[in-house]
């Protein structure tokens, strides 16, 4: 019988960089994955990699233990020496059976992710299975679990506050840039193409703002993230020069000392008198506070932002206890699905059976009684034959789902 199994290797007992050595090219990972679910008899078989985790999620019937874990492993042929072989194996998380499915319940809602609430992992999950279910990789029986999988974690998602409240900094910004309203053709200055800035100019592509302006120290960053937006780029020291007026600034670099000063916010202005946006997520800020002081700004920073995120991160924390309970009620209606789905499948060869018995009674066993039978008498036979068929193949089923509803 197959059993629920996972090897599991995750941000919990191993750092975030050492994971990347784990993962598997995904030109070879069909090939890989035939290999050794060919090799170590693995009916069924998906593998989850994101930037937190990288699981192998199988059906079979071995025992899965730490030297099972290892030789699996190595059969991958991903070039791990033994050094990072021996510290994969030491945080090596194994799961089976009842404990596997909550731990692929709880993966699915986020409650094993480096944040919780986040909802990216359940598309990757799905994803994940898509490709090794189209490589003929899995069957009915993750096709079981899966389905469960998607079914708790739209239920956690939709009855539960784990993930209403965004808790990134960068999604906290764009909402709160959100609420002041800019039109989708406001001139945003974009200052440092580092990776804040990129997600948070992300956001802004999403809703269609179309005119960006880039500054960065090396022009080539600057031209990558303005080429990604549409946008011009520029190098940081342009910023003294630029005439052409802004409405938002949104800024993150590495600067010890403010960028933005009254000078260059006087200059950036080009003779405007209107209420500008600055969103400022550098640490320490790149605007100097007496730019606040001398003119109106809407001035959105990383100080308060994080407040908001960390008491946006406690809310969700409490939701924990709902989700658990939706978890726990989603494991309990699997077991007695998949008892029945067992039967159901077992089930399926008492209608070929049935009709075997039956061409052999009239062709071969009673063969020459029948022939010699008249036309009426035959016809009766049959309708019998008919009828006693249909009643064989329905009974045994709904016995067997009687057994297992008492049961």
């Amino acid at each position: 019988m197959k059993h629920l199994k996972i090897i599991a290797f995750t941000h919990k007992q191993i750092e975030l960089k050492e994971l990347g050595k784990l993962v598997i090219c995904q030109e070879n990972l069909s090939d890989k994955l035939r290999r050794v679910k060919s090799q170590f008899d693995i009916p069924e078989i998906f593998y989850l990699a994101t930037c937190n985790r990288v699981e192998f999620i199988m059906a079979c019937h071995q025992t899965v233990d730490r030297d099972f874990a290892q030789k699996f492993v190595e059969a991958l042929e991903i070039g791990l020496c033994t050094e990072h072989m021996d510290v994969f194996m030491k945080g090596a998380s194994i799961y089976e059976d009842q404990e596997a499915l909550n731990h692929l319940l709880r993966t699915s809602c986020s409650l094993e992710s480096l944040v919780v609430g986040e909802k990216e992992i359940l598309p990757q999950m799905r994803k994940a299975y898509e490709q090794c279910k189209e490589a003929g990789l899995t069957g009915d029986y993750l096709r079981m679990v899966m389905n469960t999988v998607v079914k708790t974690a739209k239920e956690v998602y939709t009855h539960t506050n784990i993930s209403r409240n965004p808790i990134s900094v960068v999604s906290l910004a764009y909402r709160k840039l959100k609420e002041l309203k800019l039109c989708t053709n406001a001139r945003v200055l974009i200052i440092g193409a580092g990776e804040t800035n990129q997600c948070i100019s992300k956001y802004l592509q999403k809703h269609k703002f179309t005119n960006f302006a880039v500054f960065n120290r090396t022009l080539a960053k600057a031209q990558q993230l303005a080429g990604d937006l549409g946008g011009e780029a520029y190098k940081l020291e342009a910023l003294k020069t630029y005439d052409k007026g802004f409405d938002a600034i949104i800024t993150c670099t590495s600067a010890v000392q403010p960028i933005i000063t009254p000078e260059l916010y006087q200059s950036l202005l080009n003779g405007e008198t209107d209420k500008k946006t600055i969103v400022d997520l550098a640490i320490p800020n790149d605007t100097a506070p007496e730019v606040l002081t001398q003119f109106p700004v809407n001035f959105i920073e990383v100080h308060s932002l994080n407040e908001v995120a960390k008491s946006n991160l406690q809310e969700r924390y409490q939701e924990l206890v709902h989700a658990e309970k939706i978890i726990e009620q989603n494991i309990a209606e699997f077991v007695p699905l998949m008892k029945q789905r067992r039967i159901e499948v077992a089930m399926r060869e008492v209608p070929e059976k049935i009709k075997e018995i039956r061409y052999n009674a009239l062709n071969t066993v009673f063969a020459d009684e029948v022939q010699n039978m008249d036309e009426h008498s035959r016809e009766i036979l049959e309708k019998v034959i008919n009828y006693m068929e249909k009643k064989y193949i329905s009974v045994p089923m709904i016995m067997a789902k009687e057994i297992l509803i008492n049961s």
